[in-house]
């Protein structure tokens, strides 16, 4: 009820932050800044598991007296710690940006509340739209270290939010599709998926063409595209979560490798 349980959320949440990181460095990153950064984004991310228990609207409940005042003390703590470390930068003279940022992430978090009300079948479209707010901490450590707020920020936040949806595309077909054998069945159950794999290359193919990406940030997309198009043709995949969910913490960390050289670049 206090420590986080999606493993992929941590991801998705650390890996943009070190991308942003990465790309400001090249550009002489203010690490006081960054490390406040961090600090941040790690207890608001944090509280959310406790105040979400308190609150009950989660599986896992706080029910006892012992439990509510547990889950209520880490909430309080960890909005202490963020708040300070959020005030800090303030006054560094970061308000502007960070305020921009988190009005965009907050809205939207606001909206994969409101989406998850639809039950299993809002279940995916949520936790896209809720990977719009954890990979925002790209555009946020790019942010604070440089103190600019340009199209490259927006253009890493808008690159790991794309990556980050087609993670959860995958992950969901192979938990639907974990007893399939053959092609033709994999096509009938991912076909969505398969489809966002192809609109994936073209957008990626277009803002590349744009100017949004540099040109090598194709490169990035290409080991996570080609194990997505793989599974359509392998035969059958019993489903090993852990397993799966280090292949594709390997996925997001060479991803977000190849991201910040294309960047740097």
């Amino acid at each position: 009820m206090v420590i986080p349980r999606e493993h992929g959320a941590w991801g998705m949440l650390l890996v943009p932050l070190t991308t942003g990181a990465i790309v400001a460095a090249g550009a002489g990153a203010n690490f006081r800044a960054l490390g406040l950064f961090l600090v941040a984004a790690l207890a608001l991310f944090w509280m959310r598991t406790p105040l979400e228990a308190w609150l009950g609207t989660t599986a896992i409940k706080a029910q006892s007296p012992s439990e509510r005042a547990a889950v209520i003390r880490a909430s309080l703590g960890l909005a202490f710690v963020a708040a300070a470390a959020v005030a800090a930068q303030f006054v560094m003279g970061l308000a502007s940006g960070l305020l921009q940022i988190g009005a965009i992430a907050a809205a939207a978090f606001a909206l994969q509340a409101f989406v998850k009300r639809f039950g299993r079948a809002g279940r995916m479209p949520a936790q896209v739209i809720g990977a719009i707010g954890l990979t925002s901490t790209s555009a946020g450590a790019y942010f604070v270290s440089i103190g600019k707020l340009d199209h490259v920020a927006f253009a890493l936040w808008l690159a790991n939010w794309l990556f980050a949806g087609d993670q959860i595309h995958f992950v969901q077909v192979r938990i639907r599709g974990s007893r399939l054998a053959d092609a033709p069945a994999k096509v009938r159950q991912g076909y969505g998926f398969l489809g966002g794999q192809v609109l994936l290359l073209l957008v990626i193919g277009f803002l590349t063409r744009m100017g949004v990406f540099p040109k090598l940030t194709v490169l990035a997309f290409v080991p996570a595209l080609l194990r997505g198009f793989a599974w359509f043709v392998r035969g059958a995949q019993p489903l090993d979560v852990h397993k799966l969910g280090f292949s594709e913490l390997a996925h997001s960390l060479v991803f977000g490798g190849l991201l910040a050289v294309a960047f740097l670049v």
